[in-house]
């Protein structure tokens, strides 16, 4: 196995991500691995909209909650003694995890761990940033409310 020294941290900045965080952070500290922590606005929700004064706001807080989640992986990599750098990115969630994916050697993303058919309907990044990755994915399942 190859070693991994650079790891992409994917989040969302929900509660569903942060045991994907800590778990990639700790991973990251044993192996002497530096951090990338990526979000990724979701520009495909925007598509059919008109770009009005409305769309750009809700853009732009999407953008604020995206810096913040950011941080908040880069503060708890601090403490831990890891190298974080942050990303926010805009586009596909699942497209753009894995065109950047081709610089790391590890991704760690969370899942709601959701029922085959809501994942039917709704889809996962977690199962086709895995499904299309360039690297190994690990994917950490969210702790149940």
């Amino acid at each position: 196995m190859d070693e991994i020294k650079r790891i992409l941290i994917a989040t969302d900045g929900s509660e569903y991500t942060k045991g994907a965080v800590t778990t990639g952070l700790k991973l990251a500290k044993v192996l002497g691995a530096d951090v990338t922590a990526l979000y990724v606005v979701d520009q495909t929700s925007f598509v059919n909209f008109p770009m009005d004064s409305t769309v750009v706001s809700f853009y732009s807080l999407l953008e604020n909650e995206g810096k913040r989640a950011v941080e908040d992986v880069k503060k708890e990599g601090e403490a831990l003694g890891v190298n974080v750098q942050t990303v926010v990115a805009e586009g596909s969630p699942t497209r753009k995890i894995v065109e950047m994916a081709a610089n790391f050697d590890l991704i760690v993303i969370g899942t709601l761990g959701r029922s085959a058919l809501s994942k039917l309907f709704m889809g996962s990044v977690a199962e086709r940033v895995t499904r299309y990755a360039p690297c190994p994915v690990l994917v950490v399942r969210a702790k149940k409310g």
